[in-house]
């Protein structure tokens, strides 16, 4: 039987940031992921630049093994309108690949790696949890469980999750190295993204370049009309010579709840959730990564000051520190709105708006996807 102080159950960004920031505070931490690192992981894949600092990495040492696509600008529209280009002449925000990302993150942890495993139970023995039980060299004792396996997380159902998608994002997207025919056949420049809105500014589509390879998806809060969206997209980046070739790679689904949409139960006795599994993405853009790291942290700082005491009452420091971060749903004036507005308004005045510099700018680029207000995030001060 294995034993640790703390098991992480998810190897994403969130795990391994609180992993790595435990692990630095001399507590005992193992984590736990049935996916043998580096494994295949489909996301639209950037990350802002307070990412690095927060975590204490070297963009440049990063870059020696991995992909690092520097990212100055954007192009953004409503799609099929006039499109509004804004380049800011330096990286804002760079291209990763989350195959790297991942294991380059989790190797650094400093945490014991329980890979290829699943968590099948969890059952509760006085102050401490008993993890797969009923697995033979595979059963872990701990006093402290966090749940980071993303939006259907075990430790989330155990909670009791229902893991709808009913008030999540749901998307689809492909991300695949392209040949030298397929490089010369698609438009998108690398260190220039492509956001592209949907009519009732319910979702949108992206093609982001790194290197040779290309992410392309969309993303919506209705999920029952995701196909068609879809297709349209796909017909759309075709018609408008973004990409002139077939897409041979399948489009993989995933879902994700936006922070402040979620009705989780994110801390209990000896139990809590981060990421993904809480719910952390943005409400505007729905990038999860920032928030997803940012949540680790901050789980950490709490778990440490619980001193080896995981009631619940002093777990409960982590949803103050969230919400004091990340402030609440009421905050945010771009939701009331569109909650609001019927369709063909807010049809007609996303057009105008989005065909704006000034809005594309300071609106939707610094404050709905780079966050450029927000300065990276230290638990020293």
């Amino acid at each position: 039987m294995d034993a640790c102080s703390v098991l992480i159950v998810g190897g994403g960004p969130a795990g391994s940031s609180c992993a790595w920031q435990l692990c630095r505070a001399g507590i005992d931490v193992a984590i736990l992921d049935k996916a043998t690192f580096p494994r295949n992981k489909i996301c639209g894949g950037w990350i802002t630049l307070p990412v690095f600092d927060e975590l204490a990495i070297d963009a440049a040492d990063y870059a020696r093994a991995n992909v690092l696509q520097p990212i100055t600008g954007f192009r953004t529209s409503m799609m099929g309108d006039r499109e509004t280009e804004t380049d800011y002449h330096e990286p804002i925000s760079y291209g990763i690949r989350r195959s790297e990302f991942d294991d380059y993150l989790l190797k650094r942890s400093g945490a014991r790696l329980i890979e290829g495993t699943p968590l099948s139970s969890i059952e509760r023995t006085g102050d401490e949890w008993l993890v797969n039980a009923r697995i033979k060299d595979r059963q872990i004792k701990t006093q402290l469980i966090i749940g980071a396996g993303g939006h259907f997380c075990p430790v989330a159902r155990f909670l009791g999750s229902k893991s709808t998608v009913e008030n999540a994002v749901a998307a689809q997207e492909t991300e695949f190295e392209m040949n030298a025919e397929q490089q010369s056949k698609c438009s998108i420049r690398a260190e220039i993204p492509e956001l592209y809105f949907c009519a009732d500014m319910r979702g949108y589509g992206w093609c982001f370049r790194k290197g040779d390879f290309i992410n392309i998806g969309l993303g919506r809060l209705d999920k029952h009309s995701l196909g068609a969206h879809i297709t349209a997209f796909i017909e759309f980046l075709r018609r408008t010579k973004k990409i002139t070739f077939d897409l041979h790679s399948k489009l993989f689904g995933h879902a994700y709840l936006l922070y402040g949409r979620s009705n989780r139960k994110i801390v209990d006795n000896g139990i809590l959730l981060i990421g993904d599994a809480a719910g952390m993405a943005y409400s505007q853009s729905g990038e999860g990564i920032r928030p997803a790291i940012e949540s680790g942290l901050l789980a950490a700082k709490a778990i440490t000051e619980a001193q080896g005491s995981y009631r619940r009452e002093n777990l409960y420091r982590y949803r103050t520190l969230l919400t004091n971060r990340f402030g609440s749903l009421h905050d945010d004036w771009s939701v009331q709105i569109g909650r609001r507005l019927p369709p063909p308004l807010m049809n007609s005045l996303g057009r105008a708006l989005l065909a704006t510099k000034w809005f594309s700018r300071h609106i939707v680029l610094d404050s709905w996807f780079l966050h450029a207000n927000e300065p990276a995030f230290h638990l020293a001060t």
